[in-house]
């Protein structure tokens, strides 16, 4: 037995060893898309993420960065390498329980000790399955990134294998300690994600069979699966936002009722509830009642480990640049933990999409904190839904119109019908369980399509003929030949066929980490990315049966090999094929050790403005990366951010009025009372006649500012709320301060207006836009105001007239451009020199890179249109040498066998002609048409599902067409027309 533990230690190291090798070797040299940046801004100053924020993981983070020893380039790596050596520990730990349910399989000798052969294949059973989970597609695309979910993979490892290593223990003392243990884990994984909690239902279930070993019974069954999903609920809702919600209520009563100072209702609660633990202690211990000491202590220890949120309402009191919900309170940080900002979705019972509101009823009061007590800012506004129009398990919730649509692509739902049970069950199936959990898992051990979002699962005989060069060609595209299926569903036969219990404990924990958080999460039909790290812990549990799998071929084999040893090393030999497959299949679209995209494009977007200059932007991608390159590596700290959904949140509107680095506070003239948190929120168009013509910007701010009578509309509740009377507004301009500022480039001096004006074209103003235009009415041009080029056009408010194009951003300007241009006049001098000298563009050229699909589709398409309108200005100021320079430079640094032509390269066609590159010109109208055409007749067979590829291709031809017509191409383009109606017409 300790030989072989040893070598089963030696063994479980050194695949941890490996893993942590191939993670270091493919880890992402800086932040990625997504939530990384502002992880590894947030981990390396101990800032406050997006709730519930993840506290034990930004500590850990902030270790890590501990080492760069000064040098803030090598923060995110460092960073990025915690999440590859926690999943590396996860590969440990997963080996350890492999070779526990192994053992159990194959020894059945009293004192446990295998021979020698069945040693071997215990280790290769191990060896295998955790190999396969190591170059699984999902769990390596955690692993090479600062996110949450390697972190939170190690927990469930842990806590699974410490539950197997607790039931072999013979002394209860001992056991109990592993018990308290895993509380412990259980309760940091807490500060990391919700995830681990989903092993529980597993947890209990190898407690109950061994305390109840020859005498389970259903009746204990369900006994059992009833309390775990109890210790669930307990955790879930009773300790994370309910001690909080709790302590919450003390601190506003004893406050507000008592009168005490602040703070006093927090220590009130502890004291007592403390005084509860210790009384519970000493009771159990007193009266010789050992589960309910040990479940105290388990408890007690869940607290001790959830206590790493209080980093989150520590650092919120220092005021931190990145404080996402200021949870500095306990009535905020109750908020913050229950992501109150993202709203709710129906679970088991709640509204379908057509439900009829016809009531609202006030719910719990909102609190903020005032000068002496709490105050009651709103009232949570909950819906109240004709009873008809409820029903059980509604999948078909969202009232969304984009939601609606994509619903009818997996039902065949009516608007103005209720859903009926039957279609809510057929889009769980169809949709949230096959395409949003089967897809993904088959995606891991069958094979992916591509990187296309939407894309399907890759099956050993599927097609290659005609497929569309984005899916062909993408290092995405991975055929794993179902063998990691066939092995695992091997190794799943055969435990349920020998080890009927621990079979039952895996297939819980595959259940509770896949299927049943497909059904708990309720996704709309609408995802912006694909989801599959979520269900990582069900391909850990399906790993299991991938190293069961080895023993399960070996006993096929036993009657034709009868020696064990011989037996365990050609099964081991032959099954390492197939993480040795999924290795090669993977490597060269999980390799990120050369990839510099994200932040040099966020780079690239602060240097398109000018110094102390304020950005608006978008959503995550357009913005943390962003926040990565100012908080550590301290590029351009003198532009604000700030981020359009944000400005929505009176918490953000606080925190821009504060100096952040090297920028000043934002020029915002409205106080807390005009934006506080249901004051504002929604200001819609309600005429007046009077000002129908127009009406002075700075004037309208100043009405809302006083809360004037004259912009009020009366509410069925009885509570007025402002709007806007004219949609028409003008801003006069100081032309001599604006000339003197030199904001204004000489050429377009003489184009400055003493009168901004314009119409917002809304309907109804957000509290963002109303932020939008008090900067504009009060900074006076005393610092540049810029909006990112990804924004989406309907925040623009119609400003486009005056934007000044500088790069990757907008500038506003008091110049209205002379032409018709929808995007603004382009700066052509100031942009060549940003574009062209100041941007990076590294190892965008290097083909051996992979640019998955969030790069691919949102990125080069915006570079390459700025390229092409930076080139067209220099063409239209009859500067082709220019022009040809600048389009040069752009196929230089990203060229199509990088980073494929896109939808708006076709643009470049008839100005490569002007320059006298029409070899290029023909090249690129070439490949495009061929192209195009294969994806059209590609996505015509695969039907709605990728409408935007087919948009997409739509587009790209439309462009191919006009460019042949302009180049005198009338044959090919009418050929090119006959192509588009063909598929078009189809597609209607």
């Amino acid at each position: 037995m300790i030989q072989f533990n040893r070598i089963n230690n030696i063994v479980g190291w050194l695949v941890f060893l490996v893993a942590t090798v191939v993670y270091g070797l493919t880890i992402e040299p800086t932040a990625s898309f997504w939530d990384a940046g502002e992880f590894i801004a947030c981990s390396y100053k101990l800032l406050v993420p997006h709730p519930p924020g993840a506290p034990f993981f930004l500590l850990i983070g902030r270790i890590f960065s501990l080492f760069a020893a000064g040098d803030v380039l090598k923060v995110a790596p460092l960073i990025n390498f915690l999440s590859g050596l926690m999943s590396a520990a996860t590969v440990l730990f997963l080996f350890w329980s492999i070779t526990i349910l192994a053992r159990k399989l194959i020894v059945k000798t009293e004192d446990g000790q295998p021979a020698f052969g069945q040693a071997l294949l215990i280790l290769g059973s191990g060896i295998i399955g955790t190999l396969a989970f190591t170059f699984s597609d999902s769990f390596w695309f955690s692993a090479v990134e600062a996110e949450v979910y390697a972190m939170s993979s190690f927990f469930t490892a842990f806590v699974f294998w410490a539950m197997l290593k607790w039931e072999m223990q013979t002394d209860r003392a001992s056991g109990d300690k592993w018990l308290i243990l895993i509380a412990y884990m259980m309760g940091l994984s807490i500060g990391v994600h919700l995830l681990n909690l989903l092993a529980v239902p597993a947890l209990a279930f190898i407690y109950y069979y061994k305390n109840n070993r020859g005498k389970t019974s259903t009746k204990g069954m369900v006994f059992t699966f009833v309390t775990s999903a109890l210790i669930i609920g307990i955790i879930l809702w009773g300790i994370i936002p309910g001690l909080p919600s709790l302590a919450g209520r003390f601190e506003v009563f004893f406050i507000n009722t008592v009168g005490l100072p602040f703070g006093s209702g927090i220590i009130i609660f502890l004291l007592l509830f403390l005084a509860a633990l210790i009384y519970g202690l000493f009771y159990s211990h007193q009266r010789v009642k050992p589960v309910l000491n040990t479940a105290l202590l388990c408890f007690v220890f869940i607290l001790i480990g959830y206590s790493s949120y209080l980093i989150i309402p520590i650092r919120s009191t220092y005021d931190p640049t990145i404080d996402e919900n200021d949870p500095e309170n306990i009535v905020s940080f109750v908020s913050y933990l229950k992501r109150e900002q993202y709203g709710d979705r129906p679970l088991l019972y709640g509204p379908q999409f057509n439900a009829e509101v016809v009531d609202q009823k006030e719910g719990e009061p909102r609190y903020i904190k005032g000068k002496d007590k709490y105050e009651i800012a709103d009232y949570k506004i909950e819906p109240v839904y004709d009873p008809k129009d409820m029903a059980l398990l509604p999948r078909i919730y969202s009232s969304q119109p984009q939601h609606i649509q994509e619903y009818k692509k997996w039902v065949n739902i009516q608007e103005g019908q209720k859903p009926s049970m039957g279609e809510n069950f057929s889009f769980l199936f169809n949709y949230q369980l096959g395409h949003m959990y089967w897809r993904y898992f088959l995606w891991n051990f069958v094979g992916r399509d591509s990187d296309v979002q939407q894309s399907g699962v890759l099956w050993p005989v599927e097609r290659t003929d005609n497929l569309p060069n984005r899916v062909a060609d993408s290092k995405a595209r991975n055929n794993f030949y179902m063998l990691p299926l066939i092995l695992g569903l091997v190794g799943l036969f055969f435990q349920v066929r020998k080890d009927e219990k621990n079979a039952f404990i895996v297939g819980l924990l595959f259940f509770f980490t896949g299927v049943a958080i497909a059904i708990y999460l309720n996704q709309p039909p609408i995802e912006p990315r694909e989801r599959d790290y979520t269900f990582a812990g069900s391909f850990y549990a399906f790993c299991i049966w991938i190293g069961l799998g080895v023993i399960g071929l070996a006993s096929l084999l036993e009657k034709i090999l009868k020696k064990d040893t011989l037996r365990a090393g050609i099964v081991t030999v032959l099954c390492l094929s197939v993480p040795v497959i999924m290795a090669v299949q993977g490597w060269d679209d999980h390799d990120r050790s050369d990839k510099y995209n994200t932040v040099d494009s966020a780079k690239n977007l602060l240097s398109s403005c000018a110094p102390n200059a304020i950005l608006f932007t978008n959503g995550d991608n357009d913005t943390f990366p962003l926040w990565y390159a100012q908080e550590v590596e301290g590029f351009r700290t003198d532009v604000r951010v700030a981020v359009l959904s944000y400005l929505n949140t009176d918490w953000y509107l606080d925190q821009m009025k504060r100096r952040s680095y090297k920028s000043d506070p934002l020029p915002i003239s409205l106080e807390n009372e005009n934006y506080r948190q249901g004051t504002n929120d929604y200001l819609p168009y309600v005429e007046k006649p009077q000002v129908k013509a127009g009406m002075d910007l700075k004037q309208f701010i100043s009405l809302v500012k006083q809360n004037h009578p004259v912009l009020q509309v009366q509410a069925q509740t009885g509570k007025p709320f402002m709007s806007f009377p004219t949609k028409n507004f003008f801003l006069t301009v100081d032309k001599a301060a604006v000339l003197q500022s030199g904001i204004v480039p000489k050429e377009r001096e003489g184009q400055i207006v003493e009168q901004m004006a314009w119409n917002v074209g809304k309907s109804a103003l957000e509290k963002k836009h109303l932020a939008i235009l008090d900067i504009l009415a009060t900074n006076d041009w005393k610092r540049p105001v810029y909006f990112s080029t990804t924004v989406s056009s309907s925040d623009f408010m119609n400003l486009q007239p005056y934007f000044q194009l500088e790069g990757l951003a907008y500038r506003i300007l008091p110049v209205k451009n002379s032409t018709a241009e929808d995007e603004g006049y382009v700066a052509k001098d100031l942009m060549y020199d940003n574009m062209l000298k100041k941007f990076q563009w590294r190892n965008l050229d290097d083909p051996r890179i992979f640019y998955d699909e969030s790069f691919i589709s949102q990125l080069p398409p915006n570079t390459r249109d700025k390229f092409y309108r930076l080139a067209n200005a220099y063409l239209a100021s009859n500067n082709p040498a220019k022009a040809k320079e600048v389009m040069d430079y752009c196929f230089k640094v990203m060229p199509d066998k990088s980073i494929p032509y896109d939808y708006y390269t076709p643009q470049f066609i008839e100005p490569l002609n002007k320059v006298g590159e029409k070899q290029k010109a023909m090249e690129i109208m070439d490949k495009m048409e061929q192209r195009t055409t294969k994806a059209l007749a590609y996505y015509a067979e695969q039907g709605s599902l990728f409408d935007r590829e087919q948009q997409t291709s739509f587009i790209t031809l439309q462009q191919l067409i006009f460019s042949a017509r302009a180049l005198g191409l009338n044959d090919r383009a009418a050929k090119m027309e006959q192509t588009f109606m063909r598929y078009y017409g189809g597609n209607q």
